[in-house]
Order: structure tokens, then sequence, then C-alpha cells
């Protein structure tokens, strides 16, 4: 029988999902912004609302569907990619570098923030909620820094790489999106993604069994 904790738990923890993700949609925007693209603004997409950022499948169904199978042990998911046109970049080779870094970056500070929450109140303030933030957000972190086009991690390669490949590469989204939803169907979060979170919880003496 469902308890009132844990329809409370559900919530924080859906909260702190939406929020997360919606502030490294944002943060995608914002810097594209300052690099001169007009395009999140003009979307409508440098907002700080997260319905702007929705995504039924990646922000509704998917987490929900995941909290309900590990029974409030985990939860994931993705919004909508924030556009952006690297053609009005100052630089755009440095530019979508710093572009695809920000989204990750924002995710690991939130997840730094939770951690020092967690450690200032010695784990008696709301400690499994404050846990699965910390888990969300490295998980986003490290996810989007893969690079497989279209996750952040394939932006800042582009980055690196000569215009003509880089352009290839990136050309590559719609198979390299099929091959993300492989990597999740095969359990690539379980096998990859929670080891490495679990040695981050080890360097950051943070007591937690994931």
């Amino acid at each position: 029988m469902i308890q009132p904790a844990d329809i409370i738990n559900f919530a924080l923890i859906i909260l702190i999902l939406f929020t997360s993700i919606t502030l490294h949609e944002y943060s995608h925007g914002f810097v594209a912004s300052k690099f001169g693209d007009p395009t999140p603004k003009s979307s409508g997409r440098l907002s700080l609302n997260p319905l702007k950022h929705i995504d039924i499948f990646g922000t509704v169904i998917l987490p929900v569907l995941l909290i309900v199978l590990s029974r409030g042990g985990f939860s994931f998911g993705y919004a909508k990619p924030v556009p952006i046109n690297p053609y009005h970049f100052r630089n755009p080779k440095r530019d979508i570098l710093w572009v695809g870094l920000a989204g990750p970056a924002v995710n690991f500070i939130i997840a730094l923030l939770l951690v020092a929450v967690l450690k200032i109140s010695n784990y008696l303030f709301i400690p499994e909620i404050l846990i699965e933030g910390i888990l969300i957000n490295f998980i986003l972190a490290i996810f989007n820094l893969i690079p497989i086009p279209p996750l952040d991690g394939s932006r800042v390669l582009s980055a690196l790489l000569p215009y003509k490949i880089s352009y290839l590469y990136l050309k590559m989204e719609t198979l390299g999106s099929f091959i993300i939803i492989l990597l999740i169907m095969a359990g690539f979060v379980r096998w990859f993604m929670f080891p490495v979170v679990t040695f981050i919880f080890s360097l950051l003496n943070i007591k937690a069994a994931i």
C-alpha cells in the first residue's frame, strides 16, 4: 500500500529531476546567447519555466516509469534540446565547445551543492532525496558528456575535429539517437553509469548504496 511518505518522496524526486533538466537546457541557451546566437531566445527556450523544456516521453513518461520499476530507487530523464545556430557565434569552433559543456557543468554544480547540504546536515535532512538528487545530476552530467550525437559530448568533440570531419560527425544525429536508445535498453546506465557514480561517491565519502 502506498504511504503518504512515498508520495512526498516521489514528488520531491520529480521536482529535483525537472529542476536539474531545466537548468541543464537553460544553461545551453544562456551560453549560446552570450556568444551571439539569438536562436534560444527567439524560439522561446531561454526560460527557466520547465514547461518550455518538457519532452513528453523523456521528461514525463520515462522518469515516472523508471521510478515505478525501481520502486522509487532511481529516475532519469531528458528534455527537448535547446535549438542553437553556431553560425551566429563569433568563434564557432571555440564557442560550441563551451555551449556543449554548459549543461553538464551545471549538473555537476547542482550535485556538489546537494553533497554540501547532505554533509552539513549530517544526513539528517531528507538524506534519501538528497542522495537521489546527487545521483540524478551526476548521471545527467556524465551521460551527456558521451560523444554520441546529439549528446553534449558530441559538441565538445566536434570543436576539436577538423571542420569537414566535424560536419559529417554531427550529421550522424539520427544514428546517434538510435545508438543511445539501444545503450539505455541494454542497461548502460546500470552497468556503466552506476559504477562510475559509485566511484565518485567513494571519492566524496558519501554513505550510500547505489
